[in-house]
């Protein structure tokens, strides 16, 4: 299912490459600008690379750096420049792209916002990260939900971003929407290394889902990224994986959409989606489609406590920095 990095790409396959890019630093307009030119560059290195490729992945962060900057001068605009050099770095190099970007939210934080776009240019899907990491993270809780879209050669695709990984529902909510291919992009430093190996294999085999995976790479001077692109079929074993950690280094595999189908329809061992919604169907019809689970009902009922609840001691950011919020969700800042 790799078909030697995407190199001998199959009938049913869909070639991705991660790039392992190179964190930056990203302070004013202008090296906003310099650092969109840079991973327009890379997307025509990406097609160098390897004719066969039919999408590239950027990681989170790709044009901001990990400095938690909220300075509107470098927040970016669906209609801006840098959405537009994006679309037309997919449209010169006839290839996919998911990008990331920081998006001006007037009236709050901005968000941290990933982009699918084709090869003529059309924003195919778009997403707000639905779990910022906290306390961390200065970025707007994502309001968009999880959307999946056809990708390349007949593939679904959803797109998740770093923390957003470590939730199993938000992988099972990707393949319950239909996707067979999961992207996850991350600004991730070695400390999470291991959490991010591990989540990702779980992800695939939990849901018979490929994910394809990728960090920020290098030293911006201050944090250290830790690149680990990572392709993992639906069994749960990792295809590709780059752990030389080497900053623009471009991982690469073939994946096979029609096998997650095959698999989806055919297993009775381990089929984990179907089975999660059919408990115990050799005994009782259908199987039980209840649902048990008091954490689920309870956050749909707006009643989401932990037994511990009241004595979590970081609920908020001001351990780093940033000021305590008192808007609630779905408010906006008033006007200046």
């Amino acid at each position: 299912m790799n078909g030697l990095g995407g190199l001998n790409k199959s009938d049913n396959g869909v070639v991705i490459g991660l790039v392992q890019l190179q964190l930056p630093v990203v302070e004013t307009k202008a090296q906003l600008t310099a650092q969109t030119a840079r991973v327009v560059e890379l997307v025509a290195k990406a097609r160098r690379n390897q004719g066969t490729m039919d999408l590239v992945v950027f990681p989170e962060y790709m044009l901001h750096g990990l400095s938690m900057d909220t300075n509107p001068e470098i927040m970016c605009t669906m209609d801006g420049p840098e959405v537009a050099a994006l679309k037309q770095a997919c449209i010169d190099n006839a290839i996919w792209g998911c990008f990331s970007i920081m998006e001006l939210n007037l009236g709050g934080y901005p968000y941290n916002t990933g982009l699918i776009i084709d090869d003529q240019g059309a924003v195919r899907l778009y997403y707000r990260k639905m779990h910022p990491w906290v306390p961390v993270e200065p970025w707007e809780p994502g309001d968009t939900g999880i959307p999946v879209c056809d990708g390349p050669n007949g593939s679904k695709i959803a797109l998740i971003i770093c923390h957003d990984g470590m939730f199993p529902e938000m992988a099972r909510e990707c393949a319950y929407k239909g996707a067979e291919i999961m992207l996850r992009t991350a600004g991730y430093t070695a400390p999470i290394r291991e959490a991010w190996r591990f989540t990702n294999q779980a992800n695939s085999f939990c849901n018979l889902m490929v994910t394809a995976n990728v960090c920020m790479c290098g030293s911006d001077g201050t944090f250290d990224s830790m690149g680990e692109g990572m392709i993992v079929d639906h069994e749960g074993t990792v295809v590709a994986h780059g752990r030389t950690g080497r900053a623009d280094e471009i991982i690469t595999a073939e994946v096979r959409p029609d096998l997650v189908r095959e698999a989806r329809i055919g297993w009775g061992v381990e089929n984990n989606p179907y089975q999660f919604g059919h408990r115990g169907y050799v005994a009782v019809k259908g199987g039980a489609q209840d649902c048990p689970y008091t954490y689920m009902t309870d956050l749909a009922a707006g009643a989401y406590r932990l037994p511990w609840e009241y004595a979590v001691k970081v609920t908020d950011g001001t351990g780093f920095g940033f000021p305590l919020p008192n808007r609630m969700y779905g408010e906006k800042e008033p006007a200046e």
